[in-house]
């Protein structure tokens, strides 16, 4: 059954842009796949583990081949029911805000960049990811910055971080919505819609390529 899990982290909640796409999104892809599991996970009511010293310590006994034990093998169960969480979902799609990660993302981003929970490490071939498989839709909006836009409106670090990480997982399946600028130029409804109807076209495609699958 196809599967898709929408993690918001923007706070503007209604008035938010980007949950407004990619809700639209969720309900083409639910119009393919009336019985898909949708997942929403939103890093503002759903708190996630504290990644500080304790889990940094227990990290760094798996890369050295430690058995945990005891509260780190606690915290680091925690750090896994996230991945395991992401790893439920075929399709992952990833609403932002403000021309930045937003901050609980990049909590986020920190408790699932976990050895041999999202990545392993060789000493060889190096990083790989463990997340393969999996599709990612990652939604930008910001107010001012745009692709279009002089340097001094802002500058582009953040689907460049945002989809190295999703690669150094394994996702290397990456679907892109860009609503940018948000403040209201002449032809913004248009493009709000163009931006809409983008997104629910992927919503379709998702679901229709993972029945596809399952029926290969």
């Amino acid at each position: 059954m196809p599967s898709l899990l929408l993690v918001n982290s923007s706070p503007r909640r209604e008035r938010s842009e980007s949950l407004r796409l990619a809700e639209g999104l969720v309900d083409a892809y639910r119009e393919v796949a009336p019985q898909a599991t949708i997942d929403r996970l939103d890093l503002f009511e759903d708190p996630l583990p504290f990644f500080g010293p304790d889990a940094a310590s227990a990290k760094m006994k798996v890369i050295g081949g430690e058995t945990l034990a005891g509260g780190d093998a606690a915290l680091w169960d925690e750090l896994a029911s996230v991945v395991r969480r992401l790893e439920s979902a075929d399709a992952l799609v990833f609403p932002m805000w403000n021309a930045s990660v937003p901050w609980p993302l990049k909590q986020l981003i920190d408790v699932v960049s976990q050895p041999g929970l999202a990545f392993r490490f060789d000493p060889e071939a190096g990083c790989s990811g463990l997340l393969e498989g999996r599709r990612a839709v990652a939604v930008y909006t910001s107010h001012v910055y745009s692709p279009r836009a002089e340097k001094r409106f802002g500058v582009d670090f953040h689907s460049t971080y945002f989809e190295y990480w999703l690669s150094f997982v394994g996702i290397s399946d990456v679907r892109t919505v860009r609503l940018q600028p948000t403040h209201r130029t002449p032809d913004f409804a248009e493009r709000q819609a163009a931006a809409l109807a983008q997104a629910r076209s992927i919503g379709r495609a998702l679901a229709r390529e993972r029945i596809a699958e399952a029926a290969a």
